[in-house]
């Protein structure tokens, strides 16, 4: 299986936090730093799990840059995209004692891809184009969504979206993102119980898997009915970071079974990618 993914790649900086952040005051922490982005974690997921890999996205050209490029490259996944000016983003994640996370993001260069720069061979034997939902949420990044997906359909690709972030959902506006998704003709969607209720309930896709954490999995794969997978329980939940990211790249490299062993095995660690 072929995977190439489509968004941002960007630096992760992952505290874990050994108690509750205290307010003016030093809270012992253990914090790393690795390469991230949505698109970027799926990519290295697939690899991981024995998929064939490919990253699209727009790359800042300074150090942060070519750190986090380097790193997606080591993990056996093929880094393509133009080079950008500015700055790479940067992702703060805060991990409390129990495992849950709040991410502060900075998408840096990301959002700047634009239609004109996709190359055709880009998209080629790939059986699945999967779009980051964060290239939705603003131009120009939005509208070379929609080309990569006319690309990768040209070439006999699969789509998959996920739909990322409730909160981006709801500044967004449902209604947009809905016309964008008719638009891109998903044949998959990826969405947790909060991204479901932002984007008003259904999810506008003939497949979809919505996400409900410990509690597993609910799959509609058309044409068949919808079931619950029970999650696949971790020795130990360490970081949930990542989980989704994990469980999209399992679902597209080998299905239901794979997607929730992967996720299982990313709460293990700490971090997003394997």
């Amino acid at each position: 299986v072929t995977v190439c993914a489509l968004g941002d790649l960007v630096l992760d900086v992952v505290v874990r936090l050994e108690r509750p952040l205290a307010s003016d005051a030093a809270t012992p922490a253990v914090t790393s730093v690795e390469g991230g982005g949505q698109a970027a974690n799926v990519a290295a997921w697939v690899a991981h799990l024995g998929g064939r890999a490919r990253f699209v996205g727009k790359r800042a050209r300074d150090d942060a840059g070519l750190l986090a490029g380097a790193a997606l490259e080591r993990l056996g996944v093929e880094v393509c995209g133009p080079p950008a000016g500015g700055r790479t983003g940067v992702v703060v994640s805060l991990v409390g004692p129990a495992g849950e996370r709040t991410m502060a993001s900075d998408r840096g260069a990301g959002p700047e891809l634009e239609e004109g720069e996709l190359e055709p061979a880009w998209f080629t034997g790939c059986d699945w184009l999967y779009i980051s939902g964060y290239a939705l949420f603003a131009p120009p990044a939005a509208g070379a969504a929609l080309a990569a997906c006319r690309l990768a359909q040209a070439a006999g690709a699969r789509i998959a979206v996920d739909l990322s972030a409730s909160t981006l959902i709801e500044a967004h506006g449902p209604d947009r993102l809905r016309a964008q998704l008719r638009a891109l003709g998903p044949d998959m969607l990826f969405a947790n119980v909060a991204e479901r209720d932002a984007i008003g309930g259904e999810l506008p896709a003939p497949s979809w898997i919505l996400k409900r954490g410990a509690a597993g999995c609910t799959f509609l794969l058309a044409p068949d009915p919808p079931f619950d997978v029970p999650a696949s329980p971790p020795a130990e939940v360490i970081d949930t970071t990542g989980a989704g990211d994990a469980l999209a790249a399992g679902f597209l490299v080998g299905g239901p079974e794979l997607a929730l062993t992967a996720a299982a095995r990313c709460v293990e660690r700490s971090g997003a990618r394997p």
